[in-house]
């Protein structure tokens, strides 16, 4: 190992062995607030973690759904490489309006020439379709993501509870013993900050991580919204 790391290493080994002997020496309390705390933080990265494996499948997914739609004249063609891009969140919306579309032609079946040139009954119609369906497509992209807000606006409250608890007990061991000296004080604060340190650990992660996530869903909604569009073309071209 190089000499530079050697030092850090050190100080990392010293800094984990240091909140070990905190959270041993802790209070009941002291612990339950800890391991709520860690809990927070270990499903938060469990969503966040998720949540962005599978916001890049959609993504890698979308482009290649998109890249079959705009090459298809037609939305048989389309509907046979639907299969092939399940991950898509533009696949939902396609199928969704394809059966709206289905729908909407076999309830009027007024044929306009060949067999397979029909008219739409309602264009409006299938765009309120469309958005209903890009509305579930986000709400299954958006699951679970709000335990991120959670973590991030509770966490550090959580943390500061534990401080102040500990804070409570670190004067009250001193008013029994009846000595102020900072050999008898710093023992008992260091433990209570190590709470808030962790509820900064759990906060801020998740604080990222669901700004980052809601950027991402505003962007897989304007898609969402492109597309539609692109579809109500497609759709007038062919049915209109």
């Amino acid at each position: 190992m190089p000499a530079f790391f050697i030092p850090i290493a050190t100080l990392m080994a010293t800094g984990d062995s240091a909140v070990i002997h905190f959270f041993l020496r802790s209070g009941p309390v002291a612990k339950i607030v800890l391991g709520i705390l860690v809990l927070m933080s270990l499903s938060s990265w469990y969503v966040l973690l998720q949540r962005l494996l599978l916001f890049r499948r959609t993504a890698r997914q979308n482009l290649g759904f998109l890249d079959v739609f705009r090459k298809a004249a037609r939305f048989s063609d389309i509907g046979k490489a639907a299969p092939d891009h399940r991950a898509s969140s533009l696949v939902g919306l396609f199928q969704a309006g394809y059966l709206e579309i289905d729908t909407q032609i076999k309830a009027l079946q007024e044929p306009r020439g060949d067999d397979d040139s029909f008219r739409l009954q309602s264009l409006m119609g299938l765009e309120r379709t469309l958005r209903r369906a890009a509305n579930v497509e986000l709400r299954v992209l958006a699951r679970n993501t709000s335990w991120l807000a959670t973590t991030a606006a509770a966490a550090p409250f959580i943390g500061l509870f534990g401080t102040v608890w500990g804070i409570m007990i670190a004067f009250n061991d001193i008013g029994t013993s009846g000595t102020a000296t900072i050999t008898a004080v710093a023992p008992g604060i260091a433990e209570a900050l190590v709470n808030t340190a962790a509820g900064l650990v759990a906060a801020i992660p998740a604080l990222v991580g669901y700004n980052y996530l809601a950027t991402r869903l505003r962007q897989l909604r304007a898609e969402m919204d492109d597309f539609t569009l692109e579809f109500l073309n497609l759709a007038e071209r062919n049915f209109g």
